[in-house]
């Protein structure tokens, strides 16, 4: 058991020395231990040092270089990038609510009184997000143009995490597909667009285009599960105003 020792007090019985003699040996050893760990880690540092010097200066330079390269290169990229779209992504807009849709789409593709369209920002500006964000207005332009390979191409190259347009982009992939009768193929992205995110829009919406699409593929069972997905978490969904007569039809397929 430990007792408490007055500062200055000296021991007076042999087992008390030895006891003093066992504590000062320890922490010596202790000390003496910390003194080789100190010598051998300067030592390291010491032989060593000149390689410690490079990697804190590629790191300093790997660091100081991302830096500079966002405020000096790729910031002033975007913001020029951003501007050179304008003039497309106005023609894009008025297209979707135009009569002469087709002229307008063309526009925004190839650019019009002497700006640039979207296919100009893709290569102009690649690797900055309007770059990325013109794959995504590039690929719906051809899409409605009924350039349906061009469409699932500049629509395959556009990565979003927005809750709408990323659904939006498989989606439309989706109606690529089917315009080219590869159903399956529009069945994979029609999923993949309902699953992306889960909202009261885009999800209903795909839900039902995958349901018709497993029905043209003799899944029933599939499609049934789908319609009443819509009808059960979707209930106030455009597409669950009529989803009883698809939930009828697709059962009526599956019991045959």
């Amino acid at each position: 058991m430990a007792t408490y020792k007055k500062r200055g007090y000296k021991p007076k019985t042999k087992v008390e020395k030895e006891q003093n003699i066992e504590e000062g040996s320890t922490t010596a050893e202790v000390f003496n231990t910390l003194d080789e760990g100190a010598s051998k880690t300067e030592a390291f540092v010491e032989k060593n040092q000149k390689y410690i010097f490079i990697i804190i200066g590629i790191v300093a330079v790997i660091v100081l270089g991302s830096m500079g390269y966002k405020e000096f290169i790729y910031g002033p990229k975007q913001t020029a990038a951003m501007n050179d779209m304008f003039q497309a992504q106005k023609y894009f807009d008025e297209a979707t609510t135009a009569v002469e849709k087709d002229s307008l789409y063309t526009l925004a593709l190839n650019g019009g009184e002497g700006k640039f369209g979207m296919l100009d920002i893709i290569s102009e500006y690649s690797g900055t997000d309007a770059a990325n964000l013109a794959s995504y207005y590039a690929g719906t332009a051809y899409l409605r143009l009924k350039d349906y390979k061009n469409a699932v191409e500049h629509l395959s190259d556009f990565k979003s995490d927005d809750e709408i347009l990323a659904p939006l982009a498989k989606g439309n992939i989706g109606d690529a597909f089917v315009q080219l009768n590869q159903s399956e193929d529009a069945l994979s992205y029609y999923e993949q667009a309902a699953k992306m995110r889960d909202n009261e829009f885009t999800t209903p919406m795909y839900l039902y285009k995958a349901g018709n699409i497993a029905l043209d593929l003799g899944d029933a069972d599939k499609a049934l599960s789908y319609f009443e997905s819509i009808k059960a978490d979707y209930p106030n969904a455009t597409e669950a105003s009529n989803i009883d007569v698809f939930i009828g039809k697709a059962q009526v397929l599956a019991n045959k």
